[in-house]
């Protein structure tokens, strides 16, 4: 038999995915519409600034994202496509690729950045406080880990 959810959990469920949901199309389009980017294409740029030589395996992206191989793909396609990202040869495995952050992703991701951080300050950390922020990312940690 399925141990249906309780009430509260149900509801707090619903207000997960949702407030998640709305979140996430919120700050995609508040980047589409600021600086042409979507939330995906700023992520890969954020995760390439963050490596010293700004640079990284494909597959090793992906999994740091969360993202399909292919979706990634998609994703660096349409940054090599804007200058903001190349695609070079892995010198240890012929087969692979590395995405590298270009001085144009660089600056594109310096423009955008503060703006997003001030819309994730305005709708999550300002609406939080310290405590609720930190249950959330212990909730959201265990929750990756079971996924």
């Amino acid at each position: 038999m399925t141990p249906w959810l309780e009430p509260q959990q149900q509801r707090s469920w619903r207000a997960l995915v949702d407030g998640a949901g709305r979140l996430v199309t919120h700050l995609d389009r508040h980047l589409r519409g600021a600086h042409g980017l979507s939330l995906a294409e700023y992520e890969v740029l954020v995760r390439l600034s963050e490596l010293s030589d700004h640079q990284v395996h494909m597959s090793e992206l992906a999994a740091g994202l969360s993202h399909s191989r292919a979706r990634l793909s998609q994703t660096v396609d349409r940054l090599a496509r804007a200058g903001l990202v190349t695609r070079r040869p892995c010198p240890q495995d012929r087969r692979g690729v590395h995405a590298a952050l270009t001085p144009s992703g660089a600056d594109a991701l310096r423009a955008a950045a503060a703006d997003h951080v001030r819309e994730v300050r305005r709708l999550v950390i300002d609406v939080l406080s310290d405590a609720e922020l930190a249950t959330v990312g212990t909730a959201m940690d265990k929750v990756r880990a079971a996924v």
